[in-house]
């Protein structure tokens, strides 16, 4: 099974809630990993994500430690998927 992942960078320009999180984290630019499988045979391919997460905190703040928090679409607010996930 090939997989692959890409990363983006999302700007928030206001707070923004994820599950899990007593708080709205701070607006900011943060990155975002895509991670997706290889479907399809020899003529066709394509990619099917499999699963997204955000790196906190946001770019360029200093801070101990770093985490990268799974992003479910069943979970998440309807603004802050449209937002990692533009259409």
């Amino acid at each position: 099974m090939t997989t692959r992942t890409t990363q983006t960078i999302v700007s928030f320009s206001i707070p923004f809630a994820l599950p899990g999180f007593s708080s709205p984290l701070p607006a900011g630019d943060y990155r975002v990993d895509h991670d997706e499988v290889m479907i399809g045979g020899n003529v066709q391919v394509g990619w099917v994500r499999t699963a997204t997460y955000v790196h906190l905190p946001a770019i360029g703040v200093r801070a101990s430690t770093h985490q990268m928090v799974p992003i479910e679409r069943e979970t998440t607010d309807a603004t802050v998927w449209n937002t990692i996930h533009p259409e």
